[in-house]
């Protein structure tokens, strides 16, 4: 069954959706997006969410869409139409399209943002089988741009590092500034040490993670110590455990760094207790 899904104000078949081809996200990846996770049909953070990308739209001085205030209307929306139980939404901005190529802004009073929605059913998402056995990384040098922190659609160098992971037998890749993890490819790293969580401070080098902010709120909260700092890939190496955190993978465990086995190479207790904890109370204040 076809997706519904929604384009500058239109609920569409997925079949009859259409963008221009002078759209600035696609020919400069001039725009800006968010995940949410939706379990049992509800939506997890959506309000750090929301926040988070009113921040990245202001950041690179882009032009609200005019639907902004009804997109938590429209995320339900895009639920219901979908029958959508376990899974995500995506959503992304754009500067729009001024008809034509060109570097130059083009005049936000004359052409408006494109907003583009749709939904991705993910069956048993918070069951991954991945957080049983936990994942595998490498490392690869971090090469992207040196503003991390807005979230845009420039995620050609983390695809990459995506399939160097899968080349080398793996699940996923770890970027290296300096001899210092910044994140993975689409989620936050950490490491565990005597039972203490570490995971670099926030700055223009990382994804501020929404999912991030929850993990350690709620691992504070359990008495946990949490140290925002940053870490070397050979302290990543020698740690206990490790994991990754993210909208769509929750809490991850790491057991393995470029073939270097943390612990016993099995889930470790902090990442187990953290996951289970952030499913439980982000359910309840799912809306």
């Amino acid at each position: 069954m076809s997706r519904t899904v929604y384009v500058n104000g239109d609920y569409l078949p997925e079949d009859e959706a259409k963008v221009s081809i002078f759209d600035r996200s696609f020919l400069m990846a001039d725009g800006v997006y968010e995940v949410t996770s939706v379990l049992e049909g509800k939506l997890i953070d959506f309000d750090g969410h929301l926040a988070r990308l009113e921040r990245s739209l202001a950041e690179l001085d882009m032009q609200k869409p005019e639907a902004f205030d009804d997109l938590l209307d429209i995320h339900r929306e895009l639920v219901r139409r979908n029958d959508l139980v376990d899974g995500m939404i995506y959503l992304q901005v754009s500067r729009g399209s001024a008809g034509d190529r060109d570097f130059v802004f083009p005049d936000p009073d004359e052409v408006k943002p494109t907003l583009v929605l749709f939904t991705q059913s993910k069956p048993g998402l918070a069951d991954s089988p991945a957080a049983k056995t936990g994942i595998k990384i490498i490392s690869i040098e971090d090469i992207r741009w040196g503003r991390r922190d807005i979230k845009t659609v420039q995620l050609l160098y983390p695809s990459m590092g995506k399939m160097m992971a899968k080349k080398a037998g793996c699940d996923d890749a770890w970027m290296v500034k300096d001899g210092f993890v910044t994140e993975g490819t689409s989620n936050n790293a950490y490491i565990v040490k005597n039972g203490k969580i570490i995971t670099r401070h926030l700055s223009n080098d990382i994804l501020h993670g929404i999912t991030r902010a929850a993990v350690l709120r709620f691992a504070r909260e359990a008495q946990m110590e949490v140290e925002e700092r940053s870490f070397t890939l050979d302290e990543a190496k020698e740690a206990d455990e490790g994991f990754v955190t993210s909208a769509s993978a929750f809490v991850l465990p790491v057991v393995e760094i470029d073939g270097t086995t943390l612990g016993d190479g099995k889930p470790g207790p902090v990442a187990r207790r953290l996951r289970e904890i952030y499913l439980d109370e982000s359910l309840k204040s799912a809306i």
